[in-house]
């Protein structure tokens, strides 16, 4: 059963962790049977529209989350105003770790595509993982993952020419399934991403398409011919 709340209203449901399709993949994988009897405060599903903010910067981390579907920017804003996108989280990510530690949050969360997640308060979470060794070992893996994707996004999506830094976004959003599908953001989202003008941004994309590289199915959906953008980086 999937609740399909506002965040106004999602506080008061309790979603159906048991018979989750993504509980293999999820946070709670690991949790038994005994560990669901220690859930005393809801597991609650949220389904919230793309520009909506899940968390702000700075505000008290009470709850983390994990993606069931859609896709979540981490913005900072810069002195001046603008943003800066440091990460995307995927369906099956968790994010607001940060609140195990009781710990403010340290991005402003913002969907970019409709998304459905689960949200659970840290303090329950915790107290699952003193009982549960698997839970443990898990949120130590997430908190690794997310060192590693930090590392990852300094390395590939910053550096290099526009074009390179574009290629390797598109890469990294390209579903796996035949054909290669990718749902890109918006020009303006893609330049603060990679550190770009939106410009360039937009000449970049324009260009793949020119190439057949990208062949666009919907708004800002697209065909992705992975080999030729994957051989144009290894030149």
């Amino acid at each position: 059963m999937t609740h399909n709340l506002s965040l106004k209203e999602a506080w008061s449901g309790i979603a159906d962790c048991e018979n989750c399709e993504l509980r293999q993949s999820a946070l709670f994988a690991g949790l038994t049977l005994q560990d669901f009897q220690h859930v005393h405060d809801p597991i609650i599903q949220v389904v919230l529209q793309p520009g909506e903010a899940l968390y702000r910067d700075g505000e008290k981390g009470k709850r983390l989350f994990t993606l069931r579907h859609g896709l979540i920017k981490l913005v900072r804003y810069l002195p001046d105003g603008t943003q800066r996108i440091v990460r995307l989280v995927r369906s099956a990510d968790t994010l607001g770790l940060e609140a195990l530690l009781g710990q403010p949050y340290e991005h402003n969360a913002i969907a970019i595509q409709e998304w459905e997640l689960c949200c659970l308060p840290a303090e329950t979470v915790n107290n699952l993982s003193e009982r549960n060794p698997d839970l443990y070992r898990e949120l130590l893996q997430r908190w690794q993952r997310a060192l590693t994707s930090a590392d990852s996004w300094l390395t590939d999506l910053s550096t290099g020419s526009a074009r390179r830094r574009v290629a390797r976004l598109i890469l990294r959003l390209a579903e796996p399934a035949e054909p290669h599908r990718c749902q890109l953001l918006g020009r303006e989202d893609i330049g603060a991403m990679l550190g770009i003008t939106t410009e360039t941004a937009s000449r970049t994309v324009a260009e793949f398409r020119r190439k057949g590289w990208l062949t666009e199915t919907a708004h800002n959906e697209y065909v992705v011919d992975i080999a030729a953008i994957s051989a144009d980086l290894a030149e």
